[in-house]
């Protein structure tokens, strides 16, 4: 089994349709929190939706593309992070995140995106990582700050929810960068 520690007490791993129910009770816990900063396909409400999400991504990793991992502290499912988007023949990737409420702010999303950054880099040979996120998103941006991306654009209302539309930001890391920075 694959499990990378992040340090004592929080692992990060695959999250695969066997984990269907952990994920449910997972997003029970944190779908009103993230609700507005992740796609709504993703906040599914029951065991059937937790079930058919990670059922597409496996299908998305099969064919060698969007990948997702969770996140657990103390072995709790807490949160996760993923390649939404991951093209190896482009030498391009997007990385994204997620929490519940009481995960934040202890450095767990840095630490697993470090890795999986890490990953598609050094060892998948990946150019190029993005970060997007909602303008007014702050600790998302925050994240993309601490991994060295760089802010390079704002889309204009690109972001729908709830009737209003909001600006979408694009970050990204380029694999010299990331050298670079010694990661």
């Amino acid at each position: 089994m694959f499990s990378l520690q992040l340090r004592d007490d929080a692992h990060l791993g695959p999250l695969e349709v066997w984990h269907a129910q952990e994920f449910a009770d997972h997003l029970d816990r944190a779908r009103e929190h993230i609700r507005p900063w992740v796609g709504p396909s993703f906040v599914t409400g029951d065991l059937a939706g937790a079930r058919a999400t990670l059922q597409r991504y496996a299908e998305f990793q099969a064919r060698d593309g969007a990948r997702l991992y969770g996140v657990r502290h103390d072995g709790l499912l807490v949160g996760g992070v993923m390649f939404t988007s991951f093209d190896a023949a482009v030498g391009s990737c997007e990385v994204g995140c997620w929490l519940e409420p009481s995960a934040e702010g202890h450095g767990l999303v840095t630490q697993a995106c470090r890795a999986l950054l890490d990953w598609a880099f050094t060892v998948r040979g990946l150019h190029r990582a993005e970060w997007h996120c909602r303008a007014d998103n702050d600790r998302s941006s925050a994240v993309a700050k601490r991994l060295g991306m760089t802010l390079e654009g704002v889309r204009r209302e690109a972001w729908p929810y709830e009737g209003r539309r909001y600006d979408k930001q694009v970050w990204a890391v380029l694999a010299p960068e990331w050298r670079d920075l010694g990661r």
